[in-house]
């Protein structure tokens, strides 16, 4: 018997994430996740008139495939994949593993290695020319990173994954306006005093339609426009690694110094390329049932009262002319119980101790959106 719960995640995902159309064709991109939601996802696709496609990955295979890399080997892979992806309308990216550290010991530049050809083809096709979402699985993996237990956190997952999107995406078009008319920003908080301009650059909301969970609101800042600084009060794996008490001093855009758990490693990837010392996004993030990090990204920057300030590449949608072969969301969290903090534009505290305290965004709170 299929459990009701991931019939309507598979649901939400092939008919409101990527809509799919009579007669599309959805890649769906597996990587370690239970048959039954594969299953399910197919199903669904072919209910709404689409052609569903199946890649199977799994994160050890991919792992041995890394450590031999190299250059040409791995400009063939994205050709490869990349011939593949265009001729997708959508693409669904699944996402699980019993280790969430498997590439650990993958060398960085053969992580990089894939970043500037696998990495770089699914910036240049898949998000620019197909309708795209990406999510996590639970596992046992993240439900200790969690700190909760295996069945605890499957609910914890299924309520969050299948939270009314549409009406978080209603909230957050104050939101959005209120972006779009901003010049400066200002962030305050513990070991952070840091301050950047937005204007011109689109703001943008995501409510379920590019990752599942969902739930922030990003823009990115005047590229040479950031000085001060800003430490991070979350754990953040990147490369196989967990950094830990990051923080950056920027001038005039450029970040000048950083410092972490391990100082030198991050500053090896800091020095990636031109654009990974310069910042791509700045992202508020407002899911009302995420609220302590776990080591996985696509939940933790969404944690209510966040908000993440992202070293390297900038998104088509929101740019601010930085390339790079990195895009790492850090993510700082403003409640009272992680030190507070406070977010002012043009001089007006629009939120503080992670609440929005204008009344045009009180509608964001999370009492609004359950």
């Amino acid at each position: 018997m299929k459990d009701p719960r991931i019939e309507k995640l598979a649901y939400n995902l092939i008919n409101y994430s990527v809509s799919l159309q009579p007669g599309e064709k959805v890649l769906i991109e597996n990587f370690g996740v239970q048959k039954e939601l594969v299953t399910s996802l197919i199903a669904e696709a072919y209910k709404a008139g689409g052609f569903p496609f199946v890649s199977l990955k799994e994160p050890q295979i991919d792992r041995e495939m890394m450590l031999g890399a190299n250059p040409e080997q791995y400009a063939k892979i994205a050709e490869f994949e990349g011939n593949v992806m265009k001729e997708m309308d959508a693409y669904i990216g699944l996402r699980a593993g019993d280790n969430i550290n498997e590439l650990s010991d993958v060398p960085a530049e053969k992580l990089k290695i894939n970043g500037e050809t696998v990495g770089k083809m699914h910036t240049n096709i898949r998000v620019k020319q197909t309708k795209w979402v990406v999510l996590r699985y639970p596992s046992s993996s993240m439900a200790q990173l969690s700190k909760m237990s295996t069945v605890g956190f499957e609910d914890f997952y299924f309520q969050v994954c299948t939270l009314d999107y549409s009406k978080m995406g209603e909230a957050m078009e104050s939101l959005v306006t209120l972006m779009n008319q901003t010049d400066r920003v200002r962030l305050v908080g513990e070991g952070t005093d840091l301050h950047f301009s937005i204007k011109d650059i689109p703001a943008i909301k995501c409510a379920g339609q590019l990752n599942i969970p969902d739930g922030e609101v990003y823009t990115a800042p005047v590229r040479d426009s950031i000085n001060g600084t800003i430490t991070y009060n979350t754990p953040s794996p990147y490369q196989g690694f967990v950094f830990e008490n990051v923080s950056f001093t920027f001038e005039n855009g450029k970040i000048v110094k950083a410092t972490a758990n391990d100082t030198e490693r991050i500053n090896k990837i800091l020095d990636t390329d031109e654009g990974a010392r310069f910042i791509g996004e700045f992202a508020i993030g407002v899911n009302p049932f995420i609220h302590e990090p776990m080591q996985d990204i696509l939940f933790d920057e969404k944690i209510e009262g966040s908000f993440h300030f992202t070293p390297g590449q900038c998104y088509d949608e929101a740019p601010n002319g930085n390339n790079s072969a990195i895009h790492w969301d850090l993510v700082n969290i403003q409640r009272p119980e992680y030190g507070g903090g406070e977010i002012y534009f043009d001089d007006i505290l629009i939120r503080k101790d992670g609440r929005f305290v204008i009344p045009e965004l009180e509608k964001l709170n999370p009492e609004n959106l359950i």
